[in-house]
């Protein structure tokens, strides 16, 4: 059987900077081939937003299927560490490092759920979707997974993505959705000249202001059952000029828009495109979608997931959409899927640290999880 915090550890000192490959993935693979999982590793894409390397690892071929998904790679560690980002190193009760929590640790906490637990053999399958490119720009990760898995003809029941969803205690939060999100950028054509005869020129600035007021005051929503009202956000406001006495050739702005399940981003995206062209019928709107919301609505998978948090920690669960964006997003057009880990504190900071007991519990509670889906 595995121990996870030895595996975390290793997961730690592997330095897998997104995008994740080489060294992390040889750690992971070495802990699932014993174990009896078929190690698939890949890399797809190119540059800018590639090469990435993922891994697709399979165990079992019964009815009933659960998958595990998860990412290897991690933030840039950033200075100020008060040891080393990547010494995996355990100091009183904590373990340290970068990605103890986000999220290696949950990783680890899977493999070694998955050692001690023979419920595969009772007619179940098991797998892990790895990705080394989830703190990225995500073109080549949990896509690139998925599309090899429908090649493979393989998808499963349930999914349980490993980020982490407790805030104060190990089991207080597991989320069933995620809010969508876009980024849009409205670019106004003007034309340049010199301030003291405007006549003969034509200032695109009046007109984004016009654009970004009339935004300001939409109200996409006032919320759901299971999700928080919609918002738009001015993110950037750019003109360049850096003249005093120059009207400006172009004015832009740049705005995030983070929506629940009432709405799609390429709607969000045209609407937006209507409001700049009532005001400047040049205007150029430009819009990437980095996830739609989606929502697994509670029933049997939360019911089974919470059942074995309260059993290992005795606190209810809440249910929750709340926080950013995940690989989810993705994988929610699998399957039903909800995410569960480890207390996000320190995720992204300074001496990221996990306890040493969270990870042992959480090892028992995905342990539970896969004993209840695959029997």
């Amino acid at each position: 059987m595995i121990d996870p915090v030895v595996l975390a550890q290793a997961l730690i000192r592997a330095d897998s900077v997104t995008p994740a490959r080489g060294a992390v993935f040889d750690v992971l693979e070495a802990a699932l081939v014993p174990l009896g999982f078929a190690v698939d590793r890949f890399v797809s894409g190119e540059a800018p937003d590639g090469p990435v390397e993922n891994l697709l690892a399979v165990r079992g071929d019964g009815p009933r299927h659960l998958a595990f998904a998860g990412h290897v790679d991690v933030v840039p560690a950033g200075d100020g560490w008060t040891g080393s980002p990547c010494s995996g190193e355990v100091r009183g009760d904590l373990l340290y490092g970068r990605g103890a929590v986000d999220m290696k640790g949950a990783v680890a906490a899977f493999v070694a759920a998955a050692s001690r637990n023979d419920a595969v053999r009772d007619g179940g399958t098991l797998s892990l979707i790895i990705t080394g490119d989830e703190e990225g720009p995500a073109t080549y990760g949990t896509v690139a997974v998925m599309e090899r898995m429908a090649a493979r003809g393989i998808v499963p029941d349930l999914c349980l993505v490993g980020e982490p969803t407790s805030v104060a205690r190990l089991g207080d939060m597991v989320k069933i959705g995620r809010r969508g999100s876009v980024n849009i950028w409205i670019d106004v054509p003007g034309r340049q000249g010199h301030v003291a005869y405007p006549h003969l020129a034509d200032n695109p600035i009046p007109r984004l202001i016009a654009i970004l007021a009339e935004i300001e005051a939409v109200i996409l929503d006032e919320g759901t059952d299971w999700f928080q009202p919609s918002n738009i956000e001015v993110t950037d406001l750019a003109v360049g000029n850096t003249a005093h006495n120059v009207i400006p050739a172009k004015a832009s702005a740049r705005l995030s828009i983070r929506f629940n399940d009432r709405h799609r981003g390429e709607d969000l995206i045209a609407r937006i495109r209507k409001i700049a062209h009532s005001h400047a019928d040049n205007a150029v709107v430009s819009g990437r979608v980095s996830g739609e919301a989606f929502l697994t609505k509670p029933g049997a998978f939360s019911t089974l997931l919470s059942d074995a948090i309260v059993a290992a920690t005795g606190i209810l669960p809440e249910l929750s959409t709340t926080g950013g964006t995940s690989d989810a997003r993705f994988l929610s057009k699998l399957c039903p899927v909800v995410e569960f880990g480890l207390i996000n504190a320190t995720m992204h900071k300074i001496d990221e640290a996990v306890a040493v007991a969270d990870l042992r519990t959480l090892t028992d509670i995905y342990d539970s999880v896969i004993t209840r889906a695959l029997r």
